[in-house]
């Protein structure tokens, strides 16, 4: 039963007085929303729809954290005021928790958008309560099979949402998944694409090309793209919007967030229509940061640490190809709760040979055994196994010598270390 309108307000202030409280002891993000799932659940629907204009789902299986800070950086660069959940809490109660943080006391909302990063699953309960105006859908891959058992599993959930969007669904036109969802969008839904150019393709596999050891190769009669990727040196990276071609700087780790960024300009082109300005767009993009954790750098000392989630193979494969390993000393945490995916034999998937001459310096998390077996396996050699996390930690930075440093993480080992780092030297607020 719909709790009493006259309750609303109090029970709103009550989630905000439990998300300030949250904060303060460093706990979950997601719990105040959980208390307004529960006392009040049309919240989220009902304060989303009071923006202007809409809200954008950004989903798919790998990038969606980096996409949407980047989108969000966009918008706001053609002077729209952009809500989002920053913290990567990307489930209905993530958001909720995230409204409670941006709103007054008054209980007022002061954005024109929302851009929401959603998790796969969650994002199909989320469109039945809010019909976004704009989806970007980025690709499918096989990420936590142990929660969805089958692929295709992935593109229906993504289906849908692509189905509940009432504006414009924005696609990523080389995964073939994610493309033949063209086909399942409602009638009045335009679709709009973002892609690679045919000399870029061997560099971004999809997920089949990467497990039959295919060369990669683009498809015919692909649809046009309102942004193509088309080369990339360093920093310097040019794209085609339309037929024409700019440069831009992406100052970004990892080459598959060069890609995401086309697919966060093809959005915001879409939500700015004739009212976009194409030079701030450009100059926006080369002021883009990562998203924490995702080649996240903090100091110590005069040293660099990076942290560089990894969740699947294609991901983390791409990360490791990213840097020689000689460039830095390496740490690797494995974690396997449920925000990471309790199934690790991905590992088995992930080609570690660029670390043979390395090596690996330490490795931690619940799973440390498992990576070093894996490790192993590619004949890398492990300096340490420590699966306690924070003298792991101590461990790595105190024998790294001079080298910048890297770990490759797990979600919440990413969370774990962050905290840790926090205790040491300065890491930024996620809220």
């Amino acid at each position: 039963m719909p709790r009493p309108v006259i309750f609303r307000p109090a029970t709103r202030l009550i989630g905000q007085g439990i998300r300030y409280v949250s904060k303060l002891r460093g706990g979950g993000s997601a719990f105040p929303g959980l208390v307004m799932e529960k006392f009040d659940p049309g919240f989220v629907a009902r304060e989303l729809s009071k923006l202007p204009r809409g809200v954008v789902v950004v989903s798919g299986t790998n990038g969606k954290t980096t996409t949407t800070k980047m989108a969000v950086q966009l918008l706001e660069s053609q002077g729209l005021k952009v809500f989002t959940n920053r913290t990567g809490s990307n489930f209905v109660r993530g958001v909720a928790a995230a409204l409670l943080g941006e709103m007054n006391l008054k209980g007022k909302l002061d954005a024109d958008i929302a851009v929401l990063e959603l998790d796969e699953a969650h994002a199909v309960h989320f469109v039945k309560l809010i019909q976004p105006r704009y989806a970007l859908l980025l690709n499918v891959m096989r990420d936590q099979l142990d929660r969805f058992g089958e692929i295709d599993t992935t593109r229906k959930m993504l289906t849908k949402v692509a189905q509940a969007t009432t504006g414009t669904v924005v696609l990523n036109r080389e995964d073939p998944r994610i493309r033949r969802i063209s086909q399942d969008v409602g009638k009045g839904t335009d679709v709009a694409y973002y892609g690679l150019s045919p000399s870029l393709r061997s560099r971004f596999p999809s997920d089949d090309e990467m497990r039959d050891n295919r060369p990669a190769q683009q498809a015919e009669n692909l649809p046009d793209a309102s942004v193509t990727l088309t080369s990339f040196e360093g920093t310097s990276t040019h794209v085609l919007i339309g037929d024409r071609e700019v440069t831009t700087d992406i100052n970004l780790y990892g080459i598959y967030n060069i890609y995401n960024a086309a697919g966060a300009l093809a959005l915001t082109l879409e939500v700015m229509g004739e009212e976009a300005d194409e030079n701030a767009l450009l100059s926006e993009l080369s002021k883009v940061t990562p998203a924490f954790g995702r080649g996240e750098s903090v100091r110590i000392g005069d040293r660099t640490l990076q942290l560089l989630l990894v969740k699947n193979p294609a991901g983390f494969r791409l990360s490791l190809a990213s840097a020689t390993g000689g460039d830095y000393a390496t740490m690797i945490t494995i974690n396997d709760e449920y925000a990471d995916g309790r199934d690790v034999s991905w590992l088995w998937d992930v080609d570690f040979e660029s670390l043979q001459s390395s090596g690996v310096d330490v490795v931690s998390g619940t799973r440390a055994y498992d990576m070093a077996l894996r490790l192993e396996h590619d004949d890398v050699p492990v300096r340490a196994v420590n699966t306690d996390l924070s003298s792991a930690l101590d461990e790595f930075v105190r024998g790294s010598g001079d080298q910048p440093m890297r770990v490759f993480c797990t979600y919440t080992s990413m969370l774990a270390l962050r905290r840790e780092l926090a205790k040491t030297t300065e890491v930024a607020d996620i809220g």
